[in-house]
């Protein structure tokens, strides 16, 4: 799994966060891994907190799958899932 950074023309960077061979990447994880947290237990607090969204809607499951296509929201930054 790897994660980029790209200019789509909008007022800020996209993050894209690349799956490889993988299905799927657990939420609190893709928070943990884009260092939008800085451990597993803050990143599990914030989705509890209702403070991440998953393609414009909160999602409070800590270990929701987010698989490729969806965009995932967090402190004012943005990445999609390819």
């Amino acid at each position: 799994m790897t994660s980029t950074r790209r200019h789509t023309g909008y007022p800020s960077p996209v993050n894209t966060f690349m799956l490889d061979s993988h299905p799927f990447v657990a939420l609190c994880d893709l928070l943990k891994l884009e260092g939008w947290c800085e451990s597993g237990g803050a990143a599990k607090a914030a989705i509890e907190q209702g403070l991440v969204t998953v393609d414009g809607q909160v999602e409070i499951r800590k270990r929701c799958k987010i698989i490729s296509g969806q965009v995932v929201s967090f402190a004012g930054q943005q990445i999609k899932v390819l």
